[in-house]
């Protein structure tokens, strides 16, 4: 189920142009499909996915099949609402395949069987590694938020497995890539269970490292226990689901919630607000024990109120950065976040 939604792709742009760049499109290429493009839905000549499909054609053409895979990756942002975009998410993988021989550490694509809703559904997984021995390290679960992916998320999983001695175990959260379930509160299941399998492929020990709404996630499985460290960067985990926040939410992320959730058309405020409010994890913040927790965001956030890193100070074994000048994500000053989170993880009692 899918539909599309009224947004202007300069909106998108005036969002999202920093983050292009940062994962690694030419910035004058990005500049040149801000000029062309016009329309966000069509598959047609100055439609969003017809140019960024273009542009990522040229650069597998070039002999770049990783730029390729990028640009592929945002020709299906912001979400799988059409064809054109599902088409460009396979286009994406084939890519992606194609440039991992390339890749500066093992790379691994593996399927891995998981519990949902008491069914066993297939999770297509990247495994990233110096060493290759997974059995020597412990496994780091990363997931990026609604609107980035795995693949997307290249450069930042290179990073953790390049700085740090784990086993980046990559994967697409609930509603969103290659994950077979829709975004809903039963993907806490699924997640539990891939902290399971983790704890089986390495030495024991897990991390859960989730970005943007992939920090919800990470959250759910820090203040439970399940995980022996968790890093949120940019997790909405409360007051971000209020339907004061959701009413003034920009750039189209209601339309990019609501497909990842399942809809077949454009929730209303009461209907939207009750789908996402289970989120909140309100019940596990009110327990005082959780597992080690590293909790990051930008100051200047426009998804995610300060409110929801902020409510973690105080907390046993955590330690919380609200960062200024920048803002969900810290996206604009993200090696000053992976400094944080690199320095910190080696000082938790895991062995990284």
């Amino acid at each position: 189920m899918s539909y599309t939604y009224n947004i202007d792709p300069k909106a998108m742009f005036e969002d999202r142009s920093k983050q292009f760049v940062s994962f690694g499109i030419p910035k004058a290429d990005v500049k040149a499909l801000q000029a062309i493009i016009t329309d966000m839905w069509t598959d047609e000549p100055g439609g969003w996915a017809f140019e960024w499909s273009v542009f990522a054609r040229n650069y597998l053409e070039a002999g770049n099949p990783l730029l390729s895979s990028l640009a592929y990756g945002f020709a299906k942002f912001p979400c799988l609402a059409n064809e054109a975009r599902r088409r460009a998410f396979q286009n994406q993988v084939v890519a992606y395949l194609a440039a991992a021989p390339d890749f500066p550490v093992n790379f691994e694509r593996r399927t891995i069987p998981l519990s949902y809703r008491n069914e066993s559904v297939a999770l297509p997984v990247h495994l990233f590694s110096r060493s290759g021995r997974y059995i020597d390290q412990p496994v780091l679960l990363y997931s990026g938020g609604v609107d980035t992916y795995k693949m997307d998320s290249h450069l930042l999983v290179l990073t953790l497995a390049q700085r740090l001695n784990v086993t980046v175990l990559a994967f697409d959260m609930p509603g969103t890539g290659e994950n077979p379930v829709p975004l809903n509160i039963q993907g806490d299941e699924l997640i539990l269970d891939l902290v399971k399998q983790a704890r089986e492929l390495g030495n024991g020990k897990v991390i859960h490292f989730g970005l943007s709404f992939g920090g919800n996630f990470a959250a759910m499985t820090g203040l439970s226990g399940a995980v022996d460290a968790a890093v949120v960067l940019g997790g909405p985990v409360d007051k971000a689901y209020s339907r004061e926040n959701l009413e003034r939410l920009p750039y189209g992320m209601p339309g990019i919630i609501g497909n990842d959730m399942g809809f077949d058309h454009e929730p209303s405020l009461d209907e939207f607000s009750a789908a996402i409010g289970v989120f909140s994890r309100r019940s596990l913040l009110d327990r005082h024990a959780n597992s080690p927790m590293i909790v990051i965001n930008g100051a200047e956030d426009v998804f995610v109120p300060q409110v929801d890193t902020l409510v973690f100070e105080g907390r046993n074994q955590t330690e919380v950065h609200l960062i200024p000048g920048t803002g969900h994500c810290a996206s604009s000053k993200l090696s000053e976040a992976l400094d944080l989170i690199c320095n910190w993880l080696p000082r938790q009692p895991i062995s990284v």
